[in-house]
């Protein structure tokens, strides 16, 4: 030790010098503060005689994670008072009130000349050792002249009464117990323990300390298996909890305690209630103890919290409330940075996941797949847990794309599963599960893209799973199940029975490994049943559909109400009947088919996807079989579809949703044929506009005017115009999301703020005037759109085609149209397109046979039925307005341009469409009864040109007549309208949406472009970016008028949906412009300012006398203008101009 180097210049104090004067001592710190039973003390506090009588106590501190302890109290003691100094250190149980004087950690005796030895500055003080570590103390000594205040206090009695005697004996014994000295020294204190308790009734305030002395001594015993009982202790320490509630001071250490009762009871009896308590009391506690402080040392450390969360992570899954709420528990015990974090976002995930196995809340699913992309991030490279991470991403993926559809979950899941698959090579312990799920993502994949080649690896896969999981194998009935799952799907596409033959014996195989109450048994009843119905309609035996049917009988009723496998139940019970009808014909089957149909479709918890499927499905039987509940099916599916596509936060995505289903593309033309057939054309009429549009209906509904709503409850139309806000930004950021993750998280909160918007309407429904408040609309409210003149819907079903005339007042009219089928009109749209090509790169004055071919047979055959109905039942009279109102593949044909082109015996010709009606069109009637509506609120009409001849490199040849054409609309225009004209460099993206916004007459000159393979990406052509069809969607311009589109492909359709008309001129009526003339193909540049000077001439030729801008004069200016150009302008562009909205 190396000697005190003390300052020269130090006072020397001698005894002689202090004799009549006080000593004070100043209790700084102390460390390595072990306490002999090794038991986690409330606080440590240090002793001093005072005098013979009375004792001097310091604050009870807390004991820092580093065994040390801070005070800085300070006593003032008399020389007289004792011969020396008597310092203790102590371990106190109780922050509050002490029971006795604690446990005994060290003391130490010294004369006041050793003392005063250490002059004025501190020193430490050794005490002897416990546990092998010396604690000591850090002081400071003062001689005053006056016994000042003291912080700390004084006790008058050494020993206070019995029971604190009791006690400190018992913590005196309990030690030389935890000391190896003997079990005699446990069964004393536990005596001792007991005696006080029995003089500490529950009313006594040391009945809590009391309780937990004893419970301490015991729960030792048990874990040195000297004693056995553990229960009793947890209950000791149970009641002990109950007396000190939140904010008492021994609130966490009791909780501690009561924990480390219940974690030992797990580690020698596993019992999984106890670790589970033992987490919910650790979340408790942890908050409450203090960052550096022993107690969260030890509690957070790998003998406490750790253990209980590797004890909850190796539970069962459990998907209850309860269990979930347990995992959550688990996880917030694992802040970021915590090892067993990835873990514990694992196990919720799962959790979660199974959860939505048995009920079928996205919400669940969702939150799984965040959990475990957290989880994946956590496990970089190398992490032996990233393969599980890797595994269970990819099958909750794989689950969302079963429910919801979405593509690119597939695609993400395969690559994570191929991943799991590299990382467990062969002779990896768990390459069998990768194999197995790889092999089921691979068989989804098949069925949403038709490569048998996926079909192939998948048996491969699971052939290899089969051989490392021979007989015996606790997972084997699963691969046995996953390796019929394949074998069965190539026999439905390659139609070899060896295949269905292999998969009904492995099927049965794995049936009997399983036990009954598992929880996927009924999964195993209904594929095999599905096989057994497969065997049927290739045998004709009897027993296969008999076996099938008991099969899924035996699954529903394993199954609660709403479990989402329910769904399948009813889809196989519908196939097993289907296949016993075709062959016995029993009607009772039929019905059966269709009951089993109805509840599949209308299973709540079942995907959309999977249930609009079933829905297709069942309107396909019903019209096969003539049956009655047709009309009931093709309402489920716009039902199931408008649901499904409102799911989808971006137009783009909904579009892509709508797209994915091949069968649905007639639905809307098939169940309006099936209502006429039925003889219910009002009907007709609402499946039609029910089941076409529907992007612009979903669009529109936030933008629905509640003018009327705010009069009768302005604070329900606020909420409802702020959530439609909030919705619809939602939708228009998701769109630019590219990381999966945020993706999510983003439609999440586009769900969450949806359902926020349905209960708003909801609320509204509720009122009395407005019970039908963003519903389908009825019959009357669609016939608001004829007000003007009749709206001819031309229905092109592979059942029939025919027109409905829907007039004024009364009933709608049908025209049956006998001589043309869809096949026709398919071949006479390809024709048109081939006509229309042709002619582009003809002479002007070179006639157009083949297109004058076929618009006469437009002419025969489709509108002049529905002329002689106009004319001869309706009395309509000459050069009267009407609407035409195409679906599927009569979008593609030019309606309007139908013309006889026959000569009349007295040399006059025979009039066409357009001699006899102005012509316009509308994509839907609800989209013109909107623009009827906006038409009330007139503003003061400003004109705006936009015109791009010279776009960027790369965008299109130069449109040399673009100039031209502006200063001619310019000067055409009235001067009161507020011309301008945006042209050039200035005509921008940016720049044309300003302007569409800003002006309510717009006329713009530019090249035009439809996307086939992504519509809303449609575009004009700007100097710098294309200003989409998306860009316009998204602008809400209520006081908009009137849009001249002089570009080419403006109002052509989407091949893909054409019944859901997603075109520019569309975009521009949905963001607000009331009429619009679009064009059908390209436009020649040269000839197009001839077709626009007479547009505008006759649009405004009434306005010298004071008239005012009339955008509903648009379709007889343009009727009016292609008549006046038959002599400079050719007839393909004559036709290419047509009119929509009013």
């Amino acid at each position: 030790m190396l000697p005190v180097v003390r300052p020269l210049f130090r006072p020397i104090i001698t005894r002689s010098s202090f004799a009549s004067q006080y000593i004070r001592l100043e209790i700084i710190s102390g460390k390595n503060l072990q306490v002999p039973s090794d038991r986690i003390p409330a606080g440590i506090y240090v002793s001093i005689d005072v005098d013979s009588k009375r004792r001097w106590k310091s604050a009870i501190s807390v004991l820092s994670s580093d065994e040390s302890v801070a005070w800085g109290n300070d006593v003032t003691l008399s020389s007289h008072a004792s011969p020396a100094l008597s310092v203790e250190i102590r371990a106190s149980y109780e922050a509050d009130r002490m029971l006795g004087n604690g446990e005994f950690i060290g003391k130490l005796k010294m004369s006041w000349d050793e003392l005063l030895d250490h002059g004025d500055e501190p020193f430490d003080l050794s005490f002897p050792s416990v546990r092998g570590v010396h604690p000591s103390l850090t002081l400071k000594v003062a001689v005053v002249h006056a016994c000042d205040n003291q912080n700390g206090a004084l006790s008058d009695s050494l020993v206070d009464c019995k029971i604190a005697r009791e006690t400190d004996v018992g913590h005196a014994r309990f030690a030389k117990y935890v000391a190896r000295e003997g079990v005699s020294h446990l069964n004393h204190a536990v005596r001792h323990f007991q005696l006080v308790l029995d003089q500490c009734p529950a009313s006594h305030p040391d009945h809590a300390t009391a309780l937990t002395n004893l419970a301490w001594a015991r729960l030792k015993g048990y874990i040195l298996n000297d004693l056995q009982d553990i229960d009793a202790t947890i209950s000791l320490f149970r009641d002990a909890l109950a007396l000190r509630p939140q904010r008492h001071p021994d609130h966490s250490l009791s909780l501690y305690n009561l924990t480390e009762a219940l974690t030992w009871r797990h580690n020698k009896k596993d019992t999984a209630a106890d670790i589970c308590e033992a987490a919910q009391l650790y979340h408790e506690l942890l908050p409450l103890c203090p960052e550096g402080a022993y107690l969260r040392s030890i509690a957070a450390g790998a003998n406490g919290v750790d253990y209980v969360i590797g004890g909850c992570n190796n539970l069962p899954k459990d998907a209850s409330d309860e269990g979930i709420h347990l995992r959550r528990v688990v996880l917030e015990l694992c802040p970021l940075g915590h090892q067993l974090r990835p873990t514990a976002l694992d196990e919720l995930a799962q959790a979660v996941e199974a959860r939505f196995d048995q009920h079928g809340s996205i919400d669940d699913l969702d939150t799984s797949i965040q959990l475990g992309r957290e989880a994946l991030s956590l496990c970089p490279e190398g992490d032996a847990q990233r393969t599980v991470c890797l595994n269970n991403l990819a099958f909750s993926l794989v689950s969302r794309f079963n429910h919801q559809g979405k593509p690119n979950d597939l695609d993400e899941a395969i690559s994570l599963h191929e991943e799991a698959l590299r990382l467990r090579p062969v002779g990896h312990e768990s390459r069998d599960f990768s194999l197995d799920n790889l092999g089921l993502a691979l068989i989804a994949r098949f069925h949403k893209c038709g490569d048998i080649d996926d079909v192939t690896r998948a048996i491969s896969l699971c052939c290899e799973a089969l051989t490392l999981r021979p007989p015996g194998h606790p997972h084997r009935d699963t691969t046995l199940s996953n390796l019929a799952l394949a074998l069965q799907t190539r026999y439905n596409k390659l139609d070899v029975s060896e295949d269905l033959n292999e998969a009904i014996d492995l099927y049965r195989e794995s049936l009997r490994l399983r036990r009954h109450d598992h929880p996927e048994h009924h999964k195993k009843l209904f594929n095999l049943s599905s096989a057994l119905c497969s065997r049927f309609m290739q045998t004709q035996e009897n027993e296969n559909v008999e076996e099938a049917i008991t099969l899924c009988q035996e699954s529903l009723a394993a199954l609660s109400s709403l479990h989402p496998d329910r769904y399948f139940s009813y889809m196989w019970l519908q196939q097993a009947y289907s296949s016993r009808y075709e062959i016995l014909h029993d009607p009772a089957d039929l019905s059966l088919i269709m009951e089993n149909s109805r509840l599949a479709s209308r299973h709540p918890t079942q995907g959309f996807p999977r249930r609009i499927n079933m829905a297709i499905n069942w309107t396909r039987q019903a019209e096969v079989y003539q049956h009655e509940s047709a009309l009931e099916a093709y309402q489920m599916c716009f039902e199931l579809f408008d649901s499904h596509v409102m799911t989808r936060s971006s137009i783009i995505s909904r579009r892509e949703a709508a797209t994915t289903f091949d069968d649905a593309r007639l639905l809307p033309v098939d169940a309006a044929s099936c209502a006429i057939r039925s003889g219910n054309l009002r009907q007709a009429v609402k499946l039609a506009e029910q089941g076409r549009g529907q992007q612009w209906s979903l669009a529109s509904r936030l933008r629905t005017p509640v003018e009327d709503l705010e009069s009768a409850n302005p604070k329900l139309a606020h909420n409802y115009l702020e959530l439609s806000k909030l919705v619809s930004n939602a939708a228009q950021s998701s769109a630019t999301i590219t990381d999966r993750a945020a993706a999510d998280r983003a439609e999440t909160e586009y769900r969450r703020l949806t359902r926020q918007w349905e209960s708003v309407v909801a609320e509204i429904r509720d009122l009395r005037a407005f019970s039908r408040f963003l519903l389908p609309p009825l019959y009357e409210d669609l016939q608001a759109a004829a007000r003007r003149g009749p709206v001819i819907i031309l229905i092109a079903s592979e059942h029939s085609c025919s027109a409905i005339i829907v007039s004024t007042s009364g009933d709608p009219h049908h025209v049956p149209l006998p001589s043309v089928a869809l096949a026709d009109l398919k071949i006479l749209k390809d024709r048109f397109a081939r006509a229309i090509r042709h002619a582009s790169i003809m002479g002007p004055k070179q006639p157009r046979n083949d297109l004058i071919v076929l618009l006469r047979a437009v002419w025969d055959v489709i509108m002049l039925p529905i002329v002689k109905v106009l004319q001869y039942d309706l009395k309509l009279k000459y050069h009267s307005r009407i609407w035409l109102c195409p679906t599927a593949a009569f979008t593609s044909i030019p309606l309007h341009a139908a013309h006889p082109f026959k000569t009349n015996p007295n040399g006059s010709k025979e009039p066409c469409l357009e001699d006899l009606y102005i012509c316009s069109y509308t994509p839907t009637l609800s989209a013109l009864v909107r623009s009827r509506q906006g038409m009330k609120k007139r503003v003061t009409p400003s004109f705006v040109t936009i015109g791009q001849g010279q776009p960027g490199g790369g965008k299109g040849k130069a449109l040399l007549a673009v100039d031209s054409e502006l200063e001619l609309v310019h000067k055409l225009v009235p001067a009161a309208a507020n011309r301008t004209t945006i042209s050039g460099d200035a005509a921008t993206r940016v720049g044309a949406l300003q302007a569409l916004q800003e002006n309510t007459w717009v006329h713009l000159a530019c090249h035009g472009k439809q996307d086939p393979a992504q519509p809303y990406d449609s575009h004009f052509v700007m100097k710098d970016e294309h200003l989409t069809l998306l860009d316009i969607m998204e602008r809400d311009i209520p006081h908009a008028e009137f849009a001249f589109l002089s570009a080419c492909h403006t109002a052509v359709g989407d091949e893909e949906t054409p019944d859901e008309v997603i075109h520019l001129a569309a975009g521009l009526q949905f963001s607000g412009f009331k009429s619009v003339v679009g064009t059908l193909w390209e436009v020649d540049d040269a000839v197009a300012n001839h077709i626009v000077k007479a547009f505008y001439e006759n649009m405004f030729e009434d306005l010298k006398d004071g008239g005012v801008m009339d955008c509903t004069k648009a379709a007889w200016a343009l009727n009016r203008a292609t008549h006046a150009v038959k002599t400079k302008v050719p007839l393909e562009q004559r036709m290419v101009f047509i009119h929509i909205g009013v």
